[in-house]
């Protein structure tokens, strides 16, 4: 029995698995999307969140920590820059999964990894449609007045 084994193993040691993370966040700190299987996006979501959050505080012992994780020095370095600007104002839930469907070679369950912040297509749209969506219990009504009686001068200033 498994009670309380949290740990997802993927079927590897201990340091086999250190090192299968290690390097997936690696690349996805470089790459900022990646498409893996969806238990190693899973295993690889719990092992990178953190390190990003320890990336919002730009200081030497932060960064030896995260470099104990990562062991490379470009990683760390991207993280703690431009990550870690466009991450400021996030608190956590920093990837994305997007499930992918089978791959075809041995019928394994594909998913792509990102970095929420770094994908433009999702982003935009979302935070447009929220800000015109927004209302408020206070009343309007004397700007809505003042907005419908303007705009019949502005066409007779348009027409001429």
């Amino acid at each position: 029995m498994r009670h309380g084994d949290k740990i997802k193993n993927l079927g590897r040691k201990k340091a086999h698995r250190e090192a299968l993370l290690s390097n997936l966040s690696c690349q996805l700190i470089e790459h900022k999307r990646i498409v893996t299987t969806l238990a190693k996006a899973k295993a690889l979501r719990v092992f990178v969140e953190p390190l990003i959050t320890k990336g919002r505080t730009n200081t030497t012992h932060q960064r030896r920590v995260v470099f104990s994780y990562l062991q490379d020095k470009e990683a760390v370095t991207e993280l703690f820059s431009t990550i870690a600007e466009k991450i400021a104002g996030r608190p956590g839930g920093y990837t994305r999964i997007i499930k992918l469907g089978a791959r075809p070679g041995d019928n394994a369950e594909t998913a792509m990894i990102e970095l929420v912040d770094f994908n433009e297509v999702y982003g935009k749209g979302k935070g447009e449609a929220k800000a015109a969506a927004k209302k408020t219990r206070r009343s309007g009504g004397a700007k809505k007045k003042a907005e419908v009686a303007d705009a019949p001068e502005a066409e007779e200033k348009a027409a001429e």
